[in-house]
């Protein structure tokens, strides 16, 4: 347990909000003071993160939400993931010599969700019009915000791709040919016009009723002037990439206009009598329920925080729930995924008795009855090179980490009725992709992800979702509310929550203590991001560790790679205490800008 805290457990009684920058914390709180919802809150903060830390997300890209309904007393999932262009196929990309999908230019662009996503929650779940929680954003981009140190120091080191590949990101981002230095004032003028055209058309259509003055907004978006203006700047001139060669979007204005987020039932697990809630398996998030399913078998507790004993338990479980990952995911309205089975407590029993006293060096996917998918290579470089038809080539000569473990940001937000909300935005970041010009937001590029291997889940095809990083955390309690909490972080998402979730249940931590506590994440298995590499055997530790513990890891076979004291992640979560009336919420302090707001 740490010493001592960061900064103090935030308590409310009324709501408590949390997010990556603690101005759009604000423009949550803000909502709540004017009488909005958690899901108003919500709204208002994913818009101002998607311009307040555009190196980690944006408009253009992804937000999967959890939501749990005070009002209908159950927790959905909305699809805040676009999905692949009709004209993006495995055949495409044969004919064109792509083996690999780039992780930057226009190629990987799917159908930028995070409008949509929004208006479906406001319209089902909200209570506020969609203009009123586009205000704070609106206000921040016309009148600016103050430059922080994270956002200098990502566009200083990208300087010359903002002035030779991505000019019109240069125009918006490098105003006067110069990098904004901390503290000065920033304004995205046309990041608020692209706003105020949604607001627009919400007003001349709000007369009728709320929903469809909200669907007229989220239509500006995807049926008007915005998705037009998309499509012309993506096929107007082709863009290098990855790849070695210069392409242009596929993307069409037919892609975004038939395009809607879903509401879906969440995928979920007891654990020590918690329902914990995910998303499907159209992002990462059920490793998270299969790491619990194999961990509730331990006395975590006896092991001790933080000892060898319970980091080699947990880093060993986390490379079979993720190597099942690997075999069986995709999006469920494409691959069949035997949740169910993946799930079970016998599948659980099998898998615990896997984990052996040192650490495994083979990507170990699970047999379901079948075998275990021909696909799935020997160990982690043998998978790169079988699944993604990857030039033989050892993943360790290419001197690269699992990438974007920085990147994607978070925001959770819970009202006095018991309403929760979990997101994790992310995609549509400045630096893959070039500022649209105009609009003041670049696509994103979460196709990536996808394999070109037919035969796998999480194949590419057309108008598909890419099995997505991005993974919020929603806990209820015998149907009733009680913790959201999510990270930024990659691959690492699903590590780093799970760490603070059994510092908190398991270890009988505070929020905040929870959150602090040092942490590991393991590399072993193939990265989602281009260009998909993985490192077997290696974990990636803060070096707040104790030696002593990370040389017993080493004994076990562990590579342990030291990293900042406090550089994993930016954990946040809220407490809804339902016994007392009171909500509870703390940000990490990894990152500096995030923080908690309650009342």
């Amino acid at each position: 347990m740490p010493e001592m805290t960061t900064r103090p457990v935030i308590m409310g009684t009324r709501g408590v909000v949390t997010s990556g920058h603690y101005l759009a914390t604000a423009a949550g709180f803000r909502i709540m003071e004017q009488g909005g919802n958690a899901i108003d809150a919500a709204a208002a903060m994913c818009f101002c993160l998607n311009l307040l830390e555009p190196q980690s997300n944006g408009i253009g890209g992804e937000a999967p939400t959890l939501i749990y309904s005070a009002r209908e007393g159950r927790t959905f999932a909305i699809s805040g993931m676009g999905t692949s262009p009709n004209a993006f196929t495995i055949q495409w990309c044969r004919e064109n010599g792509i083996d690999l999908i780039p992780g930057d230019g226009y190629l990987p662009a799917c159908v930028p969700a995070i409008v949509d996503t929004w208006a479906t929650a406001l319209s089902r779940f909200g209570t506020m019009s969609f203009s009123q929680t586009l205000q704070p954003a609106i206000e921040l981009a016309e009148n600016g915000f103050p430059v922080y140190q994270r956002l200098h120091d990502r566009l200083a080191a990208d300087v010359r791709k903002y002035t030779e590949l991505y000019p019109s990101t240069g125009e918006v981002y490098l105003p006067g040919g110069h990098v904004p230095e901390v503290g000065e004032v920033f304004r995205n003028p046309d990041f608020a016009q692209t706003l105020k055209t949604m607001v627009a058309a919400e007003k001349k259509a709000q007369h009728q009723s709320r929903a469809a003055g909200i669907q007229a907004a989220r239509d500006a978006f995807y049926k008007g002037p915005i998705a037009e203006r998309i499509v012309e700047f993506i096929t107007a001139e082709p863009l290098p990439d990855a790849s070695g060669s210069a392409h242009k979007g596929l993307l069409s204005y037919e892609d975004m206009a038939e395009w809607n987020a879903s509401v879906e039932s969440s995928v979920s697990l007891n654990y020590r009598g918690l329902e914990v809630h995910k998303c499907p398996a159209w992002t990462q998030g059920p490793v998270f329920l299969q790491q619990l399913s194999i961990l509730e078998g331990f006395d975590l507790g006896k092991m001790g925080h933080n000892t060898a004993e319970y980091l080699h338990t947990w880093i060993e479980t986390s490379k079979l729930a993720f190597a099942d990952r690997e075999a069986y995911y995709g999006d469920p309205a494409h691959d069949e995924v035997p949740m169910e089975m993946l799930l079970s407590k016998g599948y659980a029993a099998s898998r615990r008795n896997q984990i052996e006293s040192t650490a495994s060096m083979v990507m170990r996917a699970g047999d379901l009855g079948g075998g275990v998918p021909d696909y799935m290579g020997r160990d982690v470089a043998d998978d790169n090179r079988l699944a993604l038809g990857v030039a033989a080539r050892s993943v360790q000569d290419l001197g690269l980490d699992h990438a974007h473990t920085g990147d994607t940001t978070h925001l959770d937000s819970v009202d006095r009725e018991g309403n929760m909300v979990a997101c994790t935005p992310s995609g549509g970041w400045i630096g893959t992709s070039p500022v649209i010009k105009g609009l003041g937001f670049p696509l994103g590029t979460r196709g990536q992800m996808f394999y070109l291997n037919p035969d796998r889940p999480n194949a590419l095809a057309p108008r598909k979702r890419p099995r997505a990083t991005l993974t919020p955390s929603l806990v209820t309690k015998h149907g009733d509310p009680y913790m959201v909490f999510g990270t930024p972080g990659g691959d690492a998402q699903d590590q780093w929550t799970l760490q603070f979730f059994l510092n908190y249940v398991d270890f009988g931590m505070d929020l905040q203590e929870a959150l602090d506590a040092a942490t590991v994440h393991s590399v072993h298995f193939p990265s989602s991001f281009y260009p998909r590499v993985g490192y077997p055997g290696r974990v990636i530790a803060e070096s707040r560790i104790p030696a002593g513990v990370s040389d017993e890891l080493a004994k076990k076979g562990h590579e342990i790679v030291n990293t900042g004291a406090w550089s994993n992640g930016k954990t946040m979560g809220i407490r809804y205490d339902k016994d007392h009336g009171v909500i509870m919420g703390a940000v990490a302090p990894k990152g500096n800008i995030g923080y908690a707001i309650g009342w």
